[in-house]
């Protein structure tokens, strides 16, 4: 049974709901620590709805931080708990986005994972296996999850763009490449990629110009 996501939203400044931008945040963290970026994205997004869900566990110890899944790295976790942890938020983010885009009334094709660190992992785990190919995929300081299954799992092939900063001590920037080339050699033609330089773990504004022009360019919003 899937867990109901939470959501913060903004809506598009136009009135009018012709696509979505999904934002996905990263381990600690909740929805509200992402939505903040609809503001500058939404002058150039004017028919974009923005939603932001909070992951669906609570982190031990951190009372206030969510979580998609376990990090074994982080909280000691086992990689058991980890896998599981992962297919049941993968099932819960494809319930919430299939109830939005029916709410909405938006196809697959009008919408955009969003992803910071493990919000990126979440993206680039789940819009491969839908079936209905999903607009695009922003990948922001993550990594792809099990690389050497992506082949036999793949659904779909939504453009995506990855972009890290490359001072990350928390996900290494090599993690970039490692994707891309995974991508590629499961089949992918659209796979983007940016270094923000001198960014550490975060958003840096090259960045987020070079995500928006991604949305409006290759994602079609």
């Amino acid at each position: 049974m899937t867990r109901v996501l939470k959501a913060g939203r903004k809506e598009p400044l136009s009135g009018s709901t012709r696509s979505a931008v999904v934002f996905l945040h990263g381990y600690g963290a909740n929805g509200a620590d992402l939505l903040g970026l609809a503001d500058p994205l939404a002058e150039h997004l004017p028919d974009t709805l923005f939603v932001a869900p909070d992951a669906p566990e609570t982190i031990p110890g951190m009372p206030m931080g969510l979580q998609w899944f376990p990090i074994p790295w982080i909280d000691g976790s086992s990689e058991e708990e980890s896998e599981r942890g992962l297919i049941a938020a993968a099932q819960d983010l494809n319930a919430f986005l299939d109830a939005l885009m029916v709410d909405e009334d938006l196809l697959p094709e009008q919408v955009v994972l969003f992803g910071f660190s493990q919000g990126t992992m979440m993206s680039l785990h789940v819009a491969p296996r839908r079936e209905d190919e999903l607009a695009g995929v922003v990948a922001f300081s993550g990594r792809l999850l099990a690389p050497e299954l992506l082949a036999d799992d793949v659904l779909s092939r939504p453009p995506v763009m990855l972009i890290h900063g490359d001072q990350d001590d928390v996900v290494p920037v090599q993690s970039l490449p490692a994707a891309a080339e995974a991508l590629q050699e499961a089949g992918w033609k659209d796979v983007y990629a940016h270094v923000m330089k001198g960014t550490a773990h975060g958003i840096a504004p090259d960045g987020l110009s070079v995500a928006l022009a991604f949305m409006r360019d290759k994602c079609g919003l």
